[in-house]
């Protein structure tokens, strides 16, 4: 069993403590891959401290929108975008707004669990602080990851382990590890691209537990096509469609029970209903 030194962390080591959950503001967002537009005047206001789930088919912008929220969207070639993001009232893409700076602030967790294969768990878990500039000392970065790995749910399975490789733990404790991982800078944000499509619905369980539990602490936005899920785990959805060769829009947002229950589009009806996409 590998033993952490729990010598208490001082309270200036990593810039902001756990729990300051920021607030994301899409304005009139639209995205371009070379000459096809993709986005179309995208609006939407993401709450510090819930869970906004975007919603609809395969193909309609979503995950594009997920990652123009963290700065993913200009490192593809040709890719170009419109309109502002804004986490806390400041611009994510002013010009002084150093790229590290907002990846830190606004953490990602891809559909597939990208935990490095030959790290193990514990370095996996420290591996963001080296690369947004974070100092800390071995008993701070202990404490860090004893922290990270409960807060992900994963604790408790990996206590024992914590210099095995992360890539031999199974596909749902990766993406956990992932989310460890994410925690670990103190995000303001964390966005989740359809974390559990890959996952059996133990996982999934586990992760949607995990999401409903961080809520609180930071803010999450998520992609997923499973209705079920986004009721479950969301406190808002916003519906994104993209008709006949048109870029993807907002069809409608709102509360994630109004928009099951009372949703005042029909075709936002016709989708969490099943009856398209």
């Amino acid at each position: 069993m590998t033993s952490l030194d729990t010598t208490a962390v001082p309270p200036t080591v990593l810039a902001r403590p756990a729990g300051t959950a920021g607030t994301l503001d899409a304005r009139a967002v639209s995205a371009w891959f070379g000459d096809r537009k993709v986005l179309e005047q995208v609006s939407l206001l993401m709450p510090a401290g819930q869970v906004t789930a975007l919603i609809g088919p395969s193909g309609c912008g979503k995950s594009t929108f997920l990652r123009i929220l963290n700065r993913m969207h200009e490192l593809i070639p040709g890719a170009t975008l419109a309109g502002e993001v804004l986490l806390d009232g400041a611009d994510i893409y002013a010009p002084e707004r150093r790229l590290t700076a907002a990846r830190r602030d606004i953490g990602m967790v891809f559909q597939k669990p990208n935990p490095f294969p030959a790290m193990s768990i514990y370095d996996n878990v420290v591996a963001g602080l080296k690369l947004t500039g974070v100092r800390a000392s071995r008993p701070e970065k202990d404490q860090l990851v004893e922290e990270c790995l409960t807060k992900a749910g994963l604790w408790r399975e990996v206590q024992d382990r914590l210099r095995q490789p992360g890539g031999a733990l199974s596909g749902g404790q990766q993406q956990r590890l992932c989310i460890a991982r994410s925690l670990a800078v103190r995000p303001k944000i964390l966005l989740m691209d359809e974390p559990c499509s890959a996952l059996d619905p133990t996982s999934t369980r586990r992760i949607e537990q995990t999401v409903r539990e961080l809520v609180h602490e930071v803010t999450i936005v998520i992609v997923t096509h499973n209705m079920q899920q986004a009721q479950r785990v969301s406190d808002q959805c916003a519906f994104f469609l993209a008709e006949q060769g048109t870029p993807g829009a907002i069809v409608e947002h709102g509360p994630t029970e109004a928009m099951f229950s009372t949703p005042v589009d029909q075709r936002t009806s016709d989708y969490v209903n099943g009856r398209f996409g």
